[in-house]
C-alpha cells in the first residue's frame, strides 16, 4: 500500500497563493478529506506560522488545534526546518525543545525535519526531542544538483539520518530538479542502505515530478506527496487525481476513495478562485529553464521583486546568470529557505553594484563563518579572504523576554511566537496586525506579496517559500 500525504493546505497553497489560505476556508472540508484515505495531511509548519501572525491575524497554534479536531483518522503533518524551526535562523536548544513539545501537544502527529545544508548536526536536537515525546519523525535529505551532490552523497546523508532512529527518510525536491532515473536510484539505494521507508516530495516546477514519483514508486517508495488538483502543478506538486489514474489497477492506491477526492477538489476549485488575487504566472507555470539555473519559482519571484525595487528589472538575466556563480562560490548550498534568500540577495547586489562581492551581506558572512551549519562544499578562496571571523549571533531564550512583553501573553505558546518572530508577534499580540485582503483581485498583488524579515541581524525583503 502506497501512503499518500496530501499537501494542499500547506505546501500546495504556499507554493501557489503565497500561503494566504485562511483557517476558515480549510476547516469546512477537512471532515471530507479525513475520509479520503490519506495517510496524513501536511497542514502546519513551513511558512504557515509566519503568515498567520504577519498577514492573516490568526493564531497559528489555534489553527493547529482546530485542524486536529477535524481529523479523526488522518495524521496531522508539519514541516520543521531543523534548528530553524519555522523561522530563518537557528534558535536556542531550549526554544527548540519547547516548540516541538508544544506542537505535539497541540496536534502534530508527524514531524518532517530538514536542514537547508543537509548538515545532520542541525537535525540531531529536533529529531531527538520529537522521538522522545512519541511523535512520528521523517528525516529529510534536501535534493539539489551540483558536482558534489551525487546519489552516493545523498545516500550517505540518509544513512546518518537513519542513525537518529527516524521512522522514514524523505527525499525533499523543493525545486523540481529530481529526474526519474535519479529518483529510482535514490529510493533503491536509501532503502537498501537504511532499511527504512522512503518518501518522495517533488515540486512540479520543471515538469518532472510525476515521472519521478512513478519511478520512485517502482523502486519501492512507500510515501508520496501530492496535492488536490486545484492546488497542484506549477511550483506545487503532482495531483493525486493524476497519480491515482496512473496507478489504477495496481492495488497501490486501492485505499484511496477517488470519489471523495473529486468532491474535495470541487471545494478547493471554488476556494482557488476566491484567492486568485494571490496567484502568479510565475508560480502557475512549468519552466524547464530551472533545470539550468536551479532557481525555485518562489525564489525567482523574489528576484523579480528585488530588481523592481532597484528599478533594474532589465538586469534579470544577469542575476539569473549570477545566482549559480554565487552558489558555487558558497560551496553549492541547496536553494531552499533560508539559503535561497541569502544566495539570491547576494546575486542581486553583485549585479546592481557591478562589483562581485564589493558588498557582502551579513547573512553570507554568517554562512561562511559556519553559523548556519557546515557548507556542503568548499568556499571560494578569494571570497573566504574577505570574511572576518566573528562570534555567532545570540540565541535568545525565555529568560530574555522583557517583562512588558510577557504581559501580552495569554498562553504559554505566545512566548514561543514571540521568540520566533519578535516584531511580528508584538503587533499580533497587541491586535495591531493589519490584514490586507487580495481575495478576488489582482490590483495590489505586488504591493504586499513581499515582506521584510530579519535573517541574522539584517533585514531583507523576501518571498515566503519552503
Amino acid at each position: 500500500m502506497l501512503k499518500v500525504i496530501d499537501v494542499t493546505v500547506r505546501d500546495g497553497q504556499q507554493s501557489l497563493i503565497a500561503t494566504r489560505l485562511k483557517t476558515e476556508d480549510i476547516l469546512p472540508i477537512l471532515g471530507k478529506m479525513d475520509e479520503a484515505g490519506f495517510y496524513g495531511i501536511e497542514a502546519w509548519g513551513g511558512a504557515t506560522f509566519d503568515v498567520c501572525i504577519r498577514y492573516l491575524n490568526e493564531d497559528p497554534w489555534e489553527r493547529l488545534r482546530k485542524i486536529k479536531r477535524e481529523l479523526k483518522k488522518t495524521k496531522v503533518v508539519m514541516l520543521l526546518r531543523g534548528k530553524n524551526l519555522v523561522g530563518y535562523k537557528h534558535y536556542h536548544d531550549e526554544v527548540i525543545e519547547v516548540f516541538i513539545k508544544k506542537a505535539y501537544e497541540n496536534g502534530v502527529d508527524v514531524f518532517r525535519i530538514f536542514d537547508a545544508l543537509n548538515d545532520v548536526n542541525n537535525l540531531k536536537k529536533p529529531i531527538k526531542i520529537a522521538k522522545e515525546i512519541g511523535a512520528e519523525v521523517h528525516g529529510d535529505i534536501v535534493y539539489t544538483r551540483s558536482p558534489i551532490h551525487t546519489v552516493d552523497y545523498f545516500i550517505e546523508v540518509a544513512k546518518k539520518i537513519a542513525e537518529m532512529e527516524v521512522d522514514a527518510i524523505r527525499i525533499k525536491d523543493m525545486a523540481g530538479l529530481l529526474s526519474p532515473r535519479t529518483a529510482f536510484d535514490l529510493v533503491r539505494g536509501i532503502r537498501k542502505e537504511t532499511g527504512l521507508p522512503v518518501g518522495l516530495h517533488s515540486h512540479y516546477s520543471c515538469g518532472l515530478a510525476s515521472l519521478s514519483l512513478m519511478k520512485g514508486i517502482e523502486a519501492g517508495a512507500e510515501f508520496i506527496d501530492t496535492a488536490l488538483a486545484p492546488f497542484a502543478f506549477g511550483t506545487s506538486h503532482p495531483s493525486i487525481e493524476v497519480i491515482y489514474d496512473a496507478l489504477r489497477n495496481t492495488g497501490l492506491l486501492s485505499h484511496i476513495n477517488i470519489e471523495i477526492i473529486y468532491e474535495c477538489s470541487e471545494y478547493f476549485e471554488k476556494i482557488r478562485e476566491k484567492y486568485k488575487g494571490y496567484a502568479s504566472e510565475i508560480t502557475d507555470r512549468i519552466d524547464p529553464r530551472a533545470l539550468q539555473h536551479q532557481i525555485p519559482g518562489g525564489m525567482l519571484s523574489n528576484l523579480v521583486a528585488q530588481l523592481k525595487e532597484f528599478n533594474a528589472l532589465s538586469k534579470l538575466k544577469e542575476v539569473l546568470d549570477e545566482v549559480p556563480i554565487v552558489r558555487k562560490d558558497l560551496g553549492y548550498p541547496p536553494l531552499v529557505t533560508p539559503m535561497s534568500q541569502i544566495v539570491g540577495t547576494q546575486a542581486v547586489i553583485n549585479v546592481i553594484t557591478g562589483k562581485r562581492y564589493g558588498t557582502i551581506i551579513k547573512e553570507v558572512e554568517d554562512y561562511i563563518n559556519g553559523f548556519y551549519g557546515k557548507p556542503p562544499g568548499e568556499i571560494n578562496k578569494e571570497l573566504l579572504q574577505k570574511i572576518k571571523p566573528s562570534n555567532p549571533p545570540k540565541e535568545f531564550t525565555f529568560k530574555d523576554i522583557p517583562e512588558d512583553i510577557k504581559s501580552l501573553f495569554k498562553k504559554e505558546e505566545d512566548a514561543l511566537t514571540y521568540l520566533l518572530f519578535p516584531q511580528a508577534a508584538i503587533s499580533f499580540l497587541k491586535g495591531e496586525t493589519k490584514v490586507i485582503s487580495m481575495i478576488n483581485t489582482k490590483e495590489k498583488r505586488k504591493e504586499i506579496k513581499w515582506f521584510k524579515v530579519k535573517i541574522g541581524n539584517e533585514e531583507i525583503e523576501i518571498k515566503i517559500e519552503e
